[in-house]
């Protein structure tokens, strides 16, 4: 089968091992403002090895001090993950990554021309010769090493395919092509991975930033183009607008394409609320996946969908993530969704009666601009039994 007709069918036929890197640690905590405490980068590290997370990305020795002693704890805990830390293509950062124990190393390098001029101020040769010094020196000491094209996405092509068959001469392991302002759309990331793979026997990552919203579906573009490892982050953390999102990432590969990693999806809802309390992160309720809305069903259609079968409105059931399903009782809520509430209480409503305490809910719910609890849905009953002069003839509660 050729490149050109790869689909969702092609991961089936060809039985192809999509590779899950997560940097939470390092690119994670490089969100503005967040700082992990030494135990916390710990206890993700063995959320995130728990979870199924092939391998992960540690952080930054030539930091030092206790970010260099995180890495070297983590690296010796004894994980089934890879343990890869991060390093300029810089032989001294990578003698600090050494040290550490670790088994894989990133070497990032910019290949865009804005960031060789401006940032690197150097030139195109030079950033080669950097990168196979730095390679060299790697696979000399036996390290898997994944080489970082920065800003892939804004490099010129032949440059970059230049940039990895040197990084494969070398003895790369891989490229991660790093779009790193995240200005790619799916058909350009698809385009552009397809000329890359094409071009390059080598492993590739997807890198992907969320500056217009589709970090996970670049991710997902450029694997249906070729690519086998994906970079994540817990909850899409990650500089400015964040990551692809490994929970994102997980269940689309397993619904949309049809990949199931064999994660324990189970925990993501567990690891989803430690991550965000470690960074200081509120978990919006609308968050895909992990958010406590995603079972949450108000409107008096979908609620009614969901009580006959849930797969009307859930394309997998809560449980799956570590979710609940909820049916929320407010302005938008039907007499189907009335009646299993107070199923609840023990309480079947006749037809009339759901209409009545429907007509009730939602004027509150109106005039508290929110949806209600359960007590409060006691005391419209309670009420409505005192104006049918039944007082507390039937226990609510």
């Amino acid at each position: 089968m050729t490149r050109s007709s790869l689909n969702k069918d092609w991961f089936l036929m060809s039985g192809a091992k999509i590779n899950i890197v997560d940097t939470t640690l390092r690119d994670g905590e490089q969100t503005a403002g967040v700082v992990f405490a030494n135990q916390e980068k710990i206890q993700i590290a063995k959320y995130l090895d728990e979870l199924g997370v092939d391998q992960i990305e540690a952080g930054i020795p030539t930091m030092g001090g206790a970010e260099k002693e995180c890495v070297k704890h983590i690296a010796n805990m004894g994980l089934r993950a890879s343990i890869m830390a991060w390093n300029r293509a810089a032989i001294s950062d990578l003698r600090e990554s050494l040290d550490c124990g670790v088994d894989a190393v990133a070497v990032s390098i910019s290949t865009s021309d804005i960031h060789i001029e401006h940032k690197l101020r150097t030139t195109r040769a030079d950033v080669l010769q950097r990168m196979c010094d730095a390679v060299s020196f790697a696979k000399d000491h036996g390290l898997y090493v994944s080489v970082n094209a920065e800003d892939a996405s804004r490099s010129n092509m032949e440059y970059l395919i230049e940039f990895a068959l040197a990084a494969k001469r070398c003895g790369a392991d891989r490229l991660r092509f790093c779009d790193t302002v995240g200005i790619l759309d799916p058909l350009a990331t698809f385009r552009k991975i397809k000329t890359l793979r094409d071009a390059v026997e080598i492993d590739i990552e997807m890198h992907t930033h969320n500056d217009f919203g589709m970090a996970t579906a670049n991710a997902l573009s450029g694997v249906y183009a070729g690519a086998n490892y994906v970079g994540v982050t817990v909850n899409g953390l990650g500089e400015r607008a964040g990551n692809a999102c490994l929970q994102e990432v997980v269940m689309a590969l397993k619904y949309l394409m049809h990949v199931d990693l064999q994660f324990k999806t189970e925990k993501f809802r567990e690891v989803a609320l430690y991550v965000a309390a470690a960074a200081g992160r509120h978990l919006p309720p609308s968050k895909p996946i992990v958010g406590s809305n995603i079972f949450a069903h108000e409107s008096g259609i979908h609620g009614d969908g969901v009580l006959k079968n849930p797969l009307t409105y859930e394309v997998f059931q809560p449980e799956e993530v570590g979710l609940e399903r909820q049916i929320v009782i407010g302005k938008h809520s039907g007499t189907a969704a009335i009646k299993a509430k107070f199923r609840e209480y023990g309480i079947e409503l006749a037809d009339d009666e759901a209409e009545e305490i429907l007509k009730r809910v939602r004027a509150q719910a109106i005039s508290m601009k929110r949806s209600l609890f359960d007590k409060e849905l006691v005391f419209i009953w309670e009420d409505y039994l005192k104006e049918r002069g039944e007082g507390h003839g039937q226990d609510a509660g």
